[in-house]
């Protein structure tokens, strides 16, 4: 069975705020998301990702990508966790695939790592990765015909284990553990191998002229 994917993207403005200074950071959250669809869409184990975004530039270019794209409402009360439930609407659609939810903030993912979690996950009915703190929440998963409720917030991994997802035995030094909130978790992820998207972001915010 393959795994249909949901990943969540706010998109310009004011997304990764807590990069701080970091140069062209609205930039540099599309290159992120960018990075984290592309390594989805080449794991042999999915078989559709479904992105959900209000913004229009990131729109199109994860449907050149190959992504389908579902439109968010940016009236919502909680808008993170809306999204999530209108992506995975749409992809129950299929009925007979499994679904997971992954945040598009890991730039480091490679398809390897994705197949990787899937493994793991078909052993749950529900299933969960925290992030490399251990209290929030980078991937959710549940099998096909089992009920997902997304929680991502402050402390998702206490709220997600509760709901039955079971945590996944991946090191904190896992790439799709290591979501970049952080100047500090940018570093990381280029120690790491960053995509091309963000690679090719961060060139283009090196040659612009200092204030």
């Amino acid at each position: 069975m393959s795994w249909s994917v949901v990943v969540p993207v706010k998109g310009r403005p004011g997304a990764k705020s807590r990069l701080g200074d970091v140069p062209d950071r609205e930039q540099l959250a599309e290159a992120f998301a960018l990075d984290t669809v592309a390594a989805l869409l080449a794991a042999p184990a999915v078989g559709r990702v479904y992105v959900v975004t209000p913004d229009l530039s990131v729109a199109r270019r994860m449907e050149a990508l190959g992504a389908e794209v579902v439109p968010e409402d940016r009236a919502e009360s909680d808008p993170l966790n809306a999204a999530v439930r209108r992506g995975l609407a749409v992809a129950r659609t299929d009925p007979h695939a499994h679904r997971a939810v992954i945040t598009g903030d890991l730039p480091e993912l490679t398809p390897g790592d994705v197949d990787q979690a899937l493994r793991l996950a078909s052993a749950h009915r529900r299933s969960m990765i925290p992030d490399a703190e251990g209290t929030g929440t980078t991937a959710l998963f549940a099998l096909a015909g089992v009920r997902l409720t997304p929680r991502f917030g402050a402390g998702s991994r206490a709220v997600h284990e509760a709901d039955g997802h079971v945590p996944l035995p991946l090191p904190a030094a896992a790439r799709i553990r290591r979501d970049v909130d952080t100047a500090d978790d940018l570093a990381e992820a280029l120690r790491l191998g960053a995509g091309v998207h963000t690679r090719a972001a961060l060139a283009v915010a090196a040659q612009r002229p200092s204030a």
